[in-house]
């Protein structure tokens, strides 16, 4: 039998398991869609009519690879206002997917070591298989001697996401100063994927790069102004590293999506507090209708929750769930056990209404 003609590292990368999900949904009619990980709210008006705008000015060009320097004026000052953040270099990606394809390959050889809680976002795992580093799992609550642990000789890094995907988690002050202490006893360089920032509800944002200057922060528009489809993300670090990604930008994205940049110049001072305090009173609702049922903790941030399930498999309660026609992700897309599941509430009141009886029905039989 002939070889195959994909490369070899292609067989590091699992197929999305959240793409699985969607399109088990084209099958079903009209599902109770918990499962997606975008917001369900419209793009700002201003937004819209800058972009509008930056199309009527012929935007079409490539801008310098680091992006657009007017944007990255803005993102800096928002950067050393919000964030704390005053040091570094500033580049603009290909939303913060493309940062984080950037920042590993960037800083990651192969045979080298990256630390990553668990439950993580689906990238991680994958973009270092992807370059042969190796992923080092740890609880996402942080045991510090267990991390003490877990170093080697090959671990370069350690990934924070805060406010996380998939349970909400957000790392407070106090937690985040003992993460920069750890990486700078062992010398490790800090990626901080903080694309959630805007949605928190109960606690304070802290960025870690404040205080840790090896740390590479990666953020963006995707999630706060409802455009995961115009891939504008951020990412700032030692000048090193970002000279390093902005030199692999150069050979794979070009650029970020220039009419996107000119579009999002003044995006920072739209005002989307309110989209915030609606998914606070969807968070409140599904947590209360589920906790009587579900072994679940209460998110912090972001739009998701991550129930255990009754039976303790994920994959055969989401199954179950489908066949009630709801769609949500099992936990196995996040982690490397099979116990949670993932529900987005980044939906309506009366989707999620819906979807809390139906899992709460599928629980009690």
């Amino acid at each position: 039998m002939a070889e195959s003609i994909v490369s070899k590292r292609m067989d590091a990368i699992e197929s999305s398991g959240i793409r699985r999900i969607f399109e088990l949904a084209k099958s079903l009619s009209d599902p109770v869609n918990l499962g997606i990980g975008e917001p369900d709210f419209d793009v700002p008006e201003a937004l819209k009519n800058s972009v509008i705008d930056a199309v009527k000015e012929k935007c079409g060009k490539y801008t310098a690879s680091a992006g657009d320097k007017e944007l990255i004026r803005k993102v800096e000052a928002k950067l050393a206002k919000e964030n704390g953040i005053r040091q570094g270099k500033t580049m603009i990606t290909a939303g913060v997917s493309g940062g984080l394809f950037l920042a590993f390959n960037a800083i990651l050889d192969p045979g080298d070591e990256i630390i990553i809680p668990d439950p993580y976002f689906v990238i991680y795992k994958q973009i270092a298989n992807f370059i042969g580093a190796k992923p080092v799992y740890v609880p996402i609550d942080l045991d510090f001697d267990e991390l003490s642990r877990k170093v080697s000789s090959r671990t370069k890094a350690i990934i924070i996401n805060s406010p996380n995907n998939p349970t909400g988690k957000v790392y407070g002050r106090d937690v985040m100063e003992k993460v920069a202490d750890f990486a700078n006893e062992h010398d490790l360089i800090v990626i901080s994927d903080e694309i959630y920032e805007r949605f928190i509800y109960d606690k304070e944002h802290f960025s870690i790069g404040s205080i840790y200057d090896k740390t590479i922060t990666l953020n963006g528009l995707s999630k706060s102004h409802a455009i995961p489809g115009w891939r504008l993300g951020y990412a700032n670090g030692p000048d090193e590293v970002i000279d390093a990604m902005t030199k692999l930008q150069q050979y794979t994205f070009v650029c970020a999506p220039t009419i996107t940049q000119k579009a999002c110049i003044h995006s920072f001072d739209i005002d989307i507090s309110r989209h915030v305090n609606d998914y606070k009173k969807k968070r409140d609702m599904i947590y209360k209708g589920l906790k009587e049922n579900f072994e679940v903790e209460k998110p912090d941030g972001a739009f998701y929750i991550y129930p255990k399930a009754p039976n303790g498999n994920g994959m055969k309660f989401v199954e179950e769930a489908i066949k009630n026609n709801v769609l949500i992700v099992p936990g196995n897309v996040f982690s490397e056990s099979n116990t949670h599941f993932r529900i987005s509430f980044a939906a309506s009141d009366e989707t999620i209404r819906k979807g809390i009886d139906i899992l709460k029905r599928i629980a009690r039989n």
